[in-house]
This record gives structure tokens, sequence and C-alpha cells, in this order.
């Protein structure tokens, strides 16, 4: 493992995915994130540089990971910098962003004389750092074939769903559901809570039945006892279920069940739940929580 690592975002996702490759063998050269601190705290643990400028990690790397916030975030390290002196680097980014980000990316680096392709990510934080991440890519093959024996120390599966922008779609699309998925089960044991019923036994009934989810699995018991710390927060929900809406705005298509949970989702971050992970929801449901009103 010969190639040098560059890490462009080390939050949650990024700092643990950094880890994981240095576990593996991959020797991490450089990271950066507007938050500096974060940066050379992770630089000191994992032993590499922590720069200021994002031309300094295209220079110290062969290959170059995102992960990055939003639409703006991206736009501005591509604009600012990193395709740099780019010729024959492979980028790799795996931030949740609109699909035509991904090939707007794809272009500029083919203009540098560069690569990329896109790493779109279901699971969390402790995925991230365990390797076991489900990743849908989009991209032209070749590259998707370059970078797979790096992709493969972070996934446990992985799929190339087509060209650049295709996996941001499906990307979309999971947390779409997922989104809805959540709002639909707080609304549910909301509900169960004021009938007086045990959540733990709801919990169980509907684990049998039809109304069982994955969601059910990560997110029930945590609604139930008001945790909610953050592997996915609900600013980040409201970000992605505005993605796909988007998408299907454009499309004519009527969307009514994700609009009604991207409206929770702005309700959490307008009342300053924002950085709560998406169970927190449930604080808008349950009576006498602090964001039901009830």
């Amino acid at each position: 493992m010969t190639e040098k690592i560059g890490f462009v975002g080390v939050g949650r996702m990024g700092a643990n995915m950094a880890r994981r490759l240095k576990e593996c063998g991959y020797e991490i050269a450089v990271v950066y994130d507007v938050n500096a601190a974060a940066a050379q705290s992770l630089a000191q643990e994992l032993g590499c540089q922590a720069v200021e400028r994002l031309q300094q990690v295209t220079k110290l790397s062969d290959i170059v990971i995102t992960v990055v916030t939003d639409d703006k975030a991206m736009k501005q390290i591509y604009v600012g910098g990193l395709l740099s002196r780019a010729r024959g680097k492979l980028f790799i980014n795996c931030a949740t962003v609109t699909p035509g980000l991904h090939v707007w990316v794809e272009a500029k680096a083919a203009k540098a004389g560069a690569e990329s392709i896109e790493a779109c990510m279901a699971s969390s934080i402790t995925q991230a750092r365990q390797g076991t991440l489900y990743l849908m890519c989009g991209g032209p093959a070749e590259v998707f074939e370059r970078a797979r024996p790096l992709l493969e120390k972070l996934s446990s599966s992985m799929r190339h769903v087509g060209p650049a922008g295709k996996a941001a779609q499906v990307k979309a699309l999971v947390n779409m559901v997922m989104n809805m998925n959540t709002a639909a089960l707080a609304e549910g044991l909301a509900l169960g809570d004021a009938l007086g019923l045990d959540l733990t036994m709801l919990r169980e009934v509907l684990s049998q039945t039809g109304a069982n989810s994955q969601v059910l699995k990560t997110d029930g018991e945590d609604m139930q006892n008001r945790e909610h710390s953050c592997f996915f927060s609900a600013a980040h929900a409201a970000k992605d279920s505005g993605i796909a809406l988007k998408l299907g705005k454009a499309l004519d298509l009527d969307l009514p069940l994700a609009t009604a949970t991207k409206k929770q989702y702005d309700r959490m971050v307008v009342a300053g739940l924002g950085e709560l992970d998406k169970s927190g929801i449930a604080e808008l449901t349950f009576r006498g929580r602090k964001g039901s009103g009830g």
C-alpha cells in the first residue's frame, strides 16, 4: 500500500475512516478541515501533517478522500485549490451532495488531468471505524476499479451503480426513505406512550410485524429513552430530504410524505435540536417533551 492518502473533512465520519485506513496499512499523509483544531488533533494521533491550504493536500497525496458537509462546502474545496497540480491524482468524494455536483466535480477533475469517483456512504460512525460501510459508487468503471482496493478496506459491501451522479441519486432515496421511517416510528411510539402502552412491549410487537424496520432496531429504544447522541444529525436529515425533494420536483412528482418529513426535521433545526441524532425527531411527537408543544 504505497499510495499516500489525504483527507479533506475530518469530522466524525472522515476521522474514523482515516483511522481505519491507517490500521489497514495505508499511509495517511495529510489532513485538512475548516476546523483546524480537529485536523491538528487527528494529525497528532495518526502521525501525519495537518495543513491550512488545500493545495498542500493534493501535493502530499496520491488519493484524496473528501468528506464534507454539503454542496457549498464541496464547491469551495474544488475551486479553492484542491485541483491544483492534480494530474494523476484520484479524488474519492463521500459526502451526500446533489447528484449534479458530482458530475461537475468529475468534469473539473478531468480537466485537471485527475480522476474522481463518488463513494456515497450508508451506515454511520461505528461502521466507518470498523470498515463495514455500505458504499454506493458512481463514476467510470475503470476509476471504480482503481479505487476498489482502498474502498474494500472501508466497506463490508459496495456497489457500482453507474456514471457520476447516479450513486448520489440512490443515496438521496436511501436517506429519504430512512428519514420517513424515522418520523413514522416517532409518531407511532408517541401515540403508544400517550395511550399508556408499555413501549418496550410495543417495540417488540412492531419488530414481529409489517411495522418492522431497520430504524426500529437502531432508533426505537433511543426514542423511548430520549438518548439522542449524534450518529446522523437531524440537520443532515433535513438537508438530505431536501436533496430528494428537489429531484422529485424536477420530475413533477408529488412526494407528500417526504415533504412532511422534511418539515419535521426543519422544525428541529429551528428549535435548536438540529445537532441531535435523527432519533431526536421523537422530541417533536411525545407529549411533554421539549419540542412537542404538548
